[in-house]
């Protein structure tokens, strides 16, 4: 096994201090902010050291590439992109506070999300759908590394999936700008231009999340460790523990636990660094 560790700046004291606590053989660079560390161990000290370093880290198989995975799945709101889409929206509402407590409280898995978006839904009744677009236009923007990820996803032939507890006014427009090949999220209901409070067909929560990867991956024909799932709160452990390699990107403590990568320093596309 190779250890990979990545931050934005690499202190080589604490490369050779990561390198004589886990036993590597080398240290190899991968690029500037990016360096394997050869042949190492697990350490009762390693994950210490590499927060006083300010190191992202994992231990990836010698010779693993991104092409011998062939589906990518990740969340939408605060993994993909900077925002909770919902809580942007009741912001137009006054509304900011209550509902943001409650996906805090789902996140960190407090709460049942079906029962939390029920809530927090039914809390923007009455919103013109212009809002959506205000929130999309003005308030989103994709996390640091997100369109570089995508295009070496796409450039090592992984299929892309987008599903998310959020809305599909967003997961559509985000499919056509960063081109995942499906998506999957809830769809609000709307009459006369305005929102009623409720949400169409069945809700897409933890149990869905892991559902759609299951049938990508066996659409697909690929075993369990082909699959890459990324996500940031309790919503995301099913669809995580699904796949063969997860990712936690500034994640709430409750799925830092089943996760095989946590990217806290560096950006969404640190995960390119793991696989070269």
């Amino acid at each position: 096994m190779n250890l990979v560790v990545q931050g934005e700046d690499v202190d080589s004291v604490a490369l050779k201090n990561l390198a004589k606590t886990t036993g590597a053989s080398a240290i190899e660079q991968i690029t500037a902010q990016a360096f394997r560390l050869v042949g190492g161990h697990d350490s009762e000290e390693l994950d210490s050291l590499c927060a006083e370093a300010g190191l992202d880290w994992a231990w990836v198989p010698s010779g693993r590439k991104l092409a011998d995975f062939g589906l990518f799945v990740t969340d939408m709101d605060s993994t993909l992109i900077n925002i909770e889409c919902i809580d942007e929206i009741a912001d137009m509402q006054g509304l900011k506070p209550e509902v943001a407590a409650i996906t805090e409280a789902a996140m960190r898995g407090e709460i049942d999300f079906r029962e939390s978006l029920t809530r927090r839904v039914s809390l923007l009744a009455g919103l013109p759908e212009t809002a959506l677009a205000e929130v999309y236009e003005q308030r989103l923007q994709l996390n640091p590394g997100a369109e570089r990820l995508m295009r070496g996803l796409k450039a090592a032939g992984l299929h892309t999936v987008l599903v998310s507890g959020g809305f599909t006014y967003f997961t559509e427009r985000l499919k056509a700008r960063l081109g995942f090949d499906e998506t999957h999220a809830n769809q609000l209901e709307t009459h006369d231009g305005r929102l009623t409070g409720r949400v169409r067909g069945p809700i897409v929560d933890g149990a869905a999340k892991a559902a759609h990867l299951r049938h990508a991956r066996e659409r697909l024909g690929l075993k369990a460790e082909q699959v890459i799932a990324a996500g940031d709160g309790a919503n995301d452990i099913p669809m995580l523990t699904e796949a063969g390699f997860a990712v936690a990107y500034r994640a709430k403590p409750v799925l830092r636990t089943v996760a095989d990568c946590r990217l806290d320093h560096v950006g969404l596309d640190g995960l390119l660094n793991l696989f070269t």
